[in-house]
């Protein structure tokens, strides 16, 4: 059976069997973004980024990479998938109309897409996110006249997603307490002589057995002078007495990450790292306490900076005192609807949350990370997530 049957043939017993979210939710957010078009003058809005696709619609796949996209207007929600993806399209979707394209075939692409959006006069993209193929818009330009594509439609889904519903908050709360089993499961078998990659496999193994789904990015976990080097991962090396361990996991539940850094030491720590981590822990509490209602991202980010100051000299940290988190694929967790740091001016409300990650480096030596996903409430940044902001001593 080609692609069409293999959907119509599924659709009969399995249709919507996956739905991460009761129906009422998805309407909820679908809603919320009609309003925002409308205010907007927007008809259309084409979607290409995977957690967009799954914020309205619920539909998800490990097969990220192929073109697939989103099509809202005032009334209908069309979804294109290659046609590899129309099994994951039916068991997961909710969608008023499903346009399936052969996988190895782009040229099938345009045309239908193109008919769907043509009725709709000014049409919203977001210029900005993931998988938005350049071949694909110019095509529909040339079709349909640039003129009507305007590029602000992600920051229009972004204002929306980022304060997270009651059903949102639960994945979360769910995330942080897998992420949590395999930090510890991680951390029990740190000792000289055990590798990096070593420990990275017993954090993921028990993050998948505590029910985790394939993550958005993998255990991320370095030692010694690596840990002085942002972004670097594991890579079979020996672990050895006295060295900093730095972990950095985050679960998914239903696509949702809540990411969590730790620091071990093998033996005993030096005050300079002690020092260090006692730091991490002050700005920790001074972004926490920022983080209301009311105050813009950059107010947060200026009450940390104040803290970290004094040290800025010695150590490297990346600026970044927070990110938004929610519903992610690889290759990242990184929601990238909201970050907290100076200049950004974006206005914190409730039941937002963000990753905040504290990881401060001294180049070429070592560096200390602890971090805690947090919700925005009246009171400030509460964790969603449980570190102690202490280093762990496991041997």
């Amino acid at each position: 059976m080609d692609h069409r049957a293999y959907r119509h043939a599924l659709a009969t017993t399995r249709q919507g069997s996956e739905l991460p979210f009761p129906p009422d939710e998805f309407e909820r957010r679908r809603f919320e973004v009609r309003r925002r078009m409308r205010e907007r003058g927007i008809e259309a809005l084409l979607l290409t980024d995977p957690a967009d696709l799954y914020y309205l619609t619920g539909y998800h796949t490990f097969e990220v990479s192929v073109h697939a996209c989103l099509v809202v207007t005032g009334e209908r929600l069309v979804l294109q998938v290659p046609s590899i993806e129309t099994g994951p399209a039916v068991v997961t979707a909710m969608v008023d109309e499903m346009l399936g394209y052969r996988w190895e075939s782009l040229d099938e692409v345009v045309e239908p897409l193109a008919e769907t959006l043509s009725p709709h006069g000014v049409i919203g993209l977001d210029t900005f996110g993931a998988g938005l193929r350049f071949g694909v818009i110019r095509e529909l330009q040339a079709r349909l006249g640039a003129s009507r594509f305007r590029d602000d439609g992600g920051e229009l889904l972004d204002r929306v997603r980022i304060v997270k519903s009651p059903a949102e908050l639960e994945c979360l709360r769910e995330s942080a307490r897998i992420t949590s089993l395999g930090l510890g499961a991680a951390e029990s078998i740190i000792a000289p002589g055990v590798t990096d990659s070593d420990v990275a496999a017993e954090g993921a193994r028990a993050m998948l057995a505590a029910g985790s789904e394939f993550m958005s990015l993998q255990p991320i976990v370095t030692s010694g002078h690596r840990t002085g080097t942002i972004h670097v991962n594991h890579k079979r090396r020996t672990i050895a007495p006295g060295e900093p361990v730095f972990l950095e996991f985050g679960s998914a539940f239903q696509r949702y990450t809540a990411p969590m850094m730790r620091t071990a030491v093998a033996g005993d720590p030096s005050r300079d790292m002690l020092a260090l981590g006692e730091l991490c822990r002050e700005i920790g509490e001074v972004l926490c306490a920022a983080m209301r209602p009311g105050n813009t991202f950059d107010e947060a980010a200026r009450a940390a900076e104040a803290v970290l100051a004094p040290h800025g000299e010695q150590v490297f940290f990346s600026g970044v005192f927070g990110y938004a988190v929610g519903a992610q694929f690889p290759p990242s967790w990184v929601e990238g609807t909201g970050f907290i740091a100076r200049g950004q001016m974006h206005v914190f409300e409730s039941d937002m949350v963000f990753h905040l990650p504290l990881c401060l480096r001294r180049p070429g030596e070592w560096g200390i990370g602890l971090s805690d996903t947090v919700r925005i409430t009246p009171e400030g940044g509460v964790a969603l997530t449980d570190n102690d902001w202490r280093l762990v001593t496991p041997c």
